[in-house]
């Protein structure tokens, strides 16, 4: 008896493993994969992620199929039987429900050769540090190098059912932003003889909100986002350092290089005004996700002809992925398919409808077949 769907999709719900730890996650699908008829089915790995490759009956071209396999830090709150069993950690952004589709669609090529090849990724470290990027420039990936790519992302606040995509631009540019700030600590009682970093980390925070407001086009779109500050040991110690970390997206590479030009400059300002050495790291940087025309249009003419599938042409949004890379050197493209939930990706109470696995395989399955 082969597993459910939904079976497969709690067992990696359980498992969930940040970007370059999947080890458990690849031994799981590795042993699902080989569970299946190995007839014309070839298989590599790289790092902690899979390549399968389907030999098709004409293999004129090959089609990929990309799936993201880490999990977020995050403390699993829905209260769900099959509850992430790995403290701290939880699959928030539907990569479970990626990695099952994925499969769903290999097993189903597995038994019924297609036409074409086909190439399924398995791929690590999509939050961070960014796993697209080099596993596109390895060896193992060069080797089956595809004509045409394939993924989609979850969208929690469309319903069961729903595909939506567009051409062109899809996903934003984006980049983490960590900024240290090193004064000099001391007494609360002395001020006069220290060097308050947790002063100079909000006034920065304050004064990196007009980045967007006052420097980039009201036209085009931009996002500098703080999400952490860190400061301090005690509430009598004047904290010698402190750290913002956050996270910017524009809708083009140009407004991404005047944002970061923008901040360079204010930082630059607070060590002057505050006498205190800062350093920036610009961390994972993913560029945006860009349809192909050509191949969007095609799935778009199939999925409004589909009965049961409702689609919508969306508009771009500031989601970032590393899928970027991806349709960089390769045509391809990306959609939203709707997992019906009143809460957002990245939301510890995030509980996508499994209905939604078997709908997207037999979607994916009839579009393939159409290649």
């Amino acid at each position: 008896m082969e597993p459910s769907l939904i079976d497969v999709r709690r067992a990696l719900h359980r498992i969930p493993e940040l970007g370059f730890e999947e080890y458990k996650t690849q031994t799981y699908l590795l042993e699902l994969i080989q569970s299946l008829p190995q007839d014309f089915l070839e298989v590599k790995t790289w790092k902690t992620g899979i390549l399968v490759r389907v030999r098709g009956r004409k293999g004129e071209k090959t089609v990929a199929y990309r799936a993201d396999m880490d999990g977020l830090p995050i403390t699993e709150e829905t209260g769900l039987p099959f509850v992430s069993q790995h403290e701290g950690r939880m699959h928030a952004c539907g990569h479970d429900l990626h990695m099952t589709i994925a499969f769903g669609l290999l097993r189903h090529f597995a038994y019924l050769q297609p036409e074409t090849h086909l190439l399924f990724i398995f791929q690590p470290a999509e939050e961070g540090p960014g796993g697209a990027k080099p596993m596109l420039d390895s060896e193992e990936f060069r080797m089956w190098w595809p004509d045409e790519i394939i993924a989609l992302h979850i969208a929690p606040e469309y319903p069961v059912g729903t595909i939506a995509t567009r051409k062109g631009l899809l996903f934003a540019n984006t980049s983490e932003l960590f900024i240290d700030l090193k004064g000099q600590g001391g007494h609360a009682a002395y001020p006069h003889l220290a060097n308050d970093m947790v002063v100079a980390a909000s006034h920065l925070v304050t004064q990196l909100q007009s980045v967007v407001s006052r420097n980039v086009d009201p036209l085009d779109s931009a996002v500098v986002t703080i999400g952490v500050i860190k400061g301090g040991t005690k509430q009598n110690i004047i904290a010698e350092t402190a750290r913002i970390e956050g996270t910017i997206r524009t809708l083009s590479i140009e407004s991404m290089k005047k944002v970061k030009k923008r901040i360079e400059a204010l930082v630059s300002g607070i060590e002057i005004g505050f006498s205190c050495q800062a350093s920036i790291d610009y961390g994972s940087n993913y560029c945006q996700v860009w349809n192909d025309e050509e191949r969007v249009a095609r799935f778009m003419e199939y999925s409004q002809g589909r009965e049961g599938v409702t689609f919508i042409e969306c508009s771009e949004a500031m989601t970032g992925e590393d899928f970027g890379y991806f349709l960089e050197e390769i045509p391809g493209f990306m959609f939203w398919l709707g997992v019906d939930t009143n809460y957002g990706l990245h939301d510890a109470r995030l509980n996508p409808n499994e209905d939604v696995l078997s709908f997207a395989v037999q979607h994916l399955i009839g579009y393939i077949e159409t290649l």
